[in-house]
């Protein structure tokens, strides 16, 4: 058998009794160690400072779309509005007909204004009441409907981009009784 040198089995470094060269090679270490506690350190700083930027421009980003989410919309209003200035101006002139055709005109720069935002208008005259979309206000005996079915719209409901802003408020019929 062979004889292992114990001095083999020694993690490389300085030689035993050589305290100079231990205290070196820490130093080394440790100014190695601080550094990169450093550079970690700027990195979590840097990266904080990022996060408060992103959280400030999105703060920003959502007042901005706030206060302007009904720009385009607004900017569609304006046609409506100078088209019914126009049918007053007119219809103070030569009432009559030309105030009718210009409430008209009106009424289709205000559907077109409508139509461009996502605005839909809920007529159900004719239909099955569905309570998501109506309001039954009053509930009329018919012989010619079947139940459930909405005879009459009191007023005109809408709804945007397939969300209700006001239910269709409508007469519905009930069995005769």
């Amino acid at each position: 058998m062979t004889e292992t040198n114990s001095a083999d089995n020694q993690p490389p470094g300085p030689a035993p009794g050589s305290t100079e060269g231990a205290a070196s090679t820490l130093e080394a270490q440790l100014a190695a160690a601080q550094s990169k506690a450093e550079e970690q350190r700027n990195n979590y700083l840097r990266a904080v400072a990022e996060l408060d930027n992103f959280r400030k421009r999105t703060e920003r980003e959502i007042d901005q779309a706030r206060k302007f989410a009904i720009e385009r919309f607004a900017q569609e209003l304006l046609a409506v509005r100078d088209a019914l200035e126009v049918g007053i101006q007119t219809g103070a002139e030569n009432p009559g007909p030309a105030l009718l055709e210009g409430a008209k005109a009106t009424l289709r720069e205000l559907s077109r204004a409508f139509e461009k935002a996502g605005i839909q208008t809920l007529d159900p005259a004719g239909k099955p009441f569905d309570p998501n979309w109506h309001e039954a206000m009053v509930a009329q005996e018919s012989a010619d409907q079947a139940p459930g079915i909405v005879l009459n719209v009191i007023q005109k409901g809408y709804a945007l981009n397939g969300r209700l802003l006001r239910p269709a408020r409508v007469i519905v019929s009930k069995a005769a009784g």
